[in-house]
């Protein structure tokens, strides 16, 4: 049976995250692009610091507030070792970096904007990830 309650909480998030994606946009006229801006705080430039900090806190704090506004369990379990999710980041660090940037800074930012290089990035990481997950899965067998 279809239930809408089970699609409002993604709907409203993925408004919130164009919204604010938005408004970096048309305040700073910086591209939300998660994997940029936390790169940049680790740089020696100091320009843009604070909006990046604040930002990226915002992602955490955000995450915290409705959890604990809607303290259900997550739908999933992680299964992986600490090990196994550092070599994960790394691994998704260097891709975005090898890619030019990120799903959120090329799939909302940039398909919002119409941006054919965008576009095809986004395909690109879509198909990489469910290739990915097929030879993880069923060819080597991990789950």
């Amino acid at each position: 049976m279809f239930d809408l309650s089970n699609y409002l909480l993604p709907l409203l998030g993925g408004i919130l995250i164009g919204c604010s994606a938005l408004l970096l946009m048309l305040v700073l006229g910086r591209i939300a692009g998660i994997s940029g801006i936390a790169s940049s705080l680790i740089t020696k430039d100091t320009e843009g610091k604070v909006w990046r900090l604040v930002f990226i806190l915002g992602i955490f704090l955000g995450a915290m507030l409705l959890q604990f506004l809607i303290p259900k369990n997550l739908p999933f379990r992680v299964e992986l070792s600490t090990v196994q999710l550092v070599i994960a980041g790394l691994l998704v660090g260097f891709g975005a970096h090898f890619g030019g940037g990120c799903t959120s800074g090329h799939g909302v930012c940039g398909i919002g904007r119409f941006s054919i290089r965008s576009i095809v990035a986004t395909i690109t990481f879509m198909f990489t990830a469910a290739i990915t997950v097929f030879i993880i899965r069923h060819l080597v067998g991990l789950s």
